[in-house]
């Protein structure tokens, strides 16, 4: 099916329909799935009672979500499974037909099909979280970066106020390409956008409550930085275990020694997003020196224009891929918060990575697949064992972590080569400018 012309088509249209059969019986009596009937609930009070989220309370989301969680309701309840899933088929056929270059390069195309496959693995959070609407997005926006920068700020500042994430690619983006300026224009248009529509609606106290909801949880069951109070939940460690926090519906976990890392590691998850955000403009820019000689006018012309370039700007595109993974994972892998679909903010990068720089991301690709079967063992597969502390089920979480972690380090090691190079680049070229301005 792969060398057909066609196959790749035949094989979205096979998973999007299984996943459509699937659900057919619970869509047939109005039921939904997933994270949907909570959706649901909110799409209705706002539709049916005038009750809506971030206007009327604070909203663990931000307002931008309003939009994906409330439109599939519009034709009534009993339709808002099929009309969700519509959607998100849309969506995912969009990027794929970007990953395929417009659909020129539909043959042996191996990252279209790795995003297919990974989607796939992904399924139970892929089609029922809000995850499924800004993953595609983010793939459109870094496909269309480099020729339509403003369709591109546009789709990220659009899916970062569905979903925070994206932002860690806004920063890649503003930091390395050369498009900044554009995608910074986009983004503020579509932001006032937002905050404008909250403001007239009279939510503006709630505005940002999907900070603070986020900085006042503890310790989710399934975040990497809870993996040792998990363990000491199994090994039943006194003042360690697993409870249900009512309010979010989710599984978090408690132990000796959490507090630090409760009260902490927001702050600790910030600040190495600046220092990776600092090593990303270094592995860009460079360093100043050489300008800052070539400025003092003292430079023979001629020997600045036998350097030029002194230092190419190199890989532009596929740098700040690498930017995006890395901060992207680092939201992950340093966040108190983890939820199986968590899984899907690295994919649209590792996807979009594949199918441009196929040789410099295999490795991601592997270990990103790796994870997200992972992944969907723990979730929904174990995860009832998992509460109950069963060891097999805390030793696949563990993987999934472990694999998270590791690819996290090959990003940040990578990421760091590029800036040394640069660093040393920058060097030589200084050095050199310098000998040529003192024998001019």
């Amino acid at each position: 099916m792969q060398a057909h012309p066609r196959g790749l088509w035949y094989g979205f249209v096979i998973v999007h329909a299984a996943v459509f059969l699937a659900l057919t019986p619970l869509m047939i009596g109005g039921g939904v799935s997933g994270d949907l009937p909570l959706y649901r609930i909110w799409a209705t009070g706002a539709l049916s009672e005038g009750v809506w989220p971030v206007l009327d309370f604070a909203w663990v989301y931000p307002a931008g979500a309003l939009v994906p969680i409330v439109l599939p309701n519009v034709f009534g309840e009993q339709h808002y499974q099929f009309v969700w899933l519509t959607l998100l088929t849309a969506l995912n056929a969009g990027a794929l037909w970007l990953l395929t270059d417009r659909g020129r390069r539909t043959v042996d195309n191996r990252a279209a099909w790795w995003w297919l496959l990974v989607t796939l693995l992904l399924s139970p959070v892929a089609f029922l979280r809000l995850e499924g609407f800004s993953a595609p997005m983010v793939v459109a926006a870094l496909m269309l970066l480099s020729t339509r920068p403003r369709v591109a700020g546009l789709l990220l500042a659009a899916a970062t106020w569905v979903k925070v994430w994206p932002a860690a690619v806004i920063v890649a983006v503003v930091v390395g390409s050369r498009h900044r300026l554009v995608v910074l224009r986009a983004g503020v248009l579509v932001t006032m956008v937002v905050v404008s529509t909250v403001l007239l609606g009279r939510g503006a106290g709630d505005l940002t409550s999907f900070v603070t909801m986020q900085s006042g949880r503890a310790l989710q069951l399934e975040a990497p930085l809870a993996t040792p109070w998990v363990w000491m939940a199994m090994l039943r460690v006194p003042g360690a275990s697993i409870y249900q926090n009512v309010a979010l519906a989710t599984r978090e976990v408690m132990g000796p020694g959490d507090t630090w890392m409760i009260n902490d590691s927001t702050q600790v998850m910030l600040a190495v997003i600046v220092v990776l955000a600092g090593v990303l403009a270094v592995a860009t820019f460079g360093l100043p020196r050489a300008a800052a000689v070539r400025r003092r006018g003292s430079v023979d012309p001629a020997a600045t224009a036998a350097l030029a370039p002194a230092r190419p700007r190199g890989d532009e595109f596929g740098t700040v891929l690498l930017g995006a993974l890395t901060l992207t994972l680092a939201f992950v892998v340093f966040n108190k918060v983890g939820s199986p679909q968590y899984l899907l903010w690295i994919v649209p990068i590792v996807a979009v990575g594949h199918a441009t720089r196929p040789e410099a991301f295999r490795t991601p690709a592997v270990l990103t697949a790796w994870a997200a079967g992972l992944t969907t063992l723990v979730y929904p597969l174990l995860y009832t064992a998992l509460i109950a502390l069963n060891p097999v089920a805390v030793l696949v979480l563990g993987a999934r972590n472990a694999v998270v972690v590791a690819l996290f380090a090959w990003c940040a090691i990578r990421l760091g080569r590029l800036a040394l190079t640069a660093v040393r680049d920058g060097v030589d070229e200084a050095r050199v400018l310098t000998v040529a301005g003192r024998a001019s």
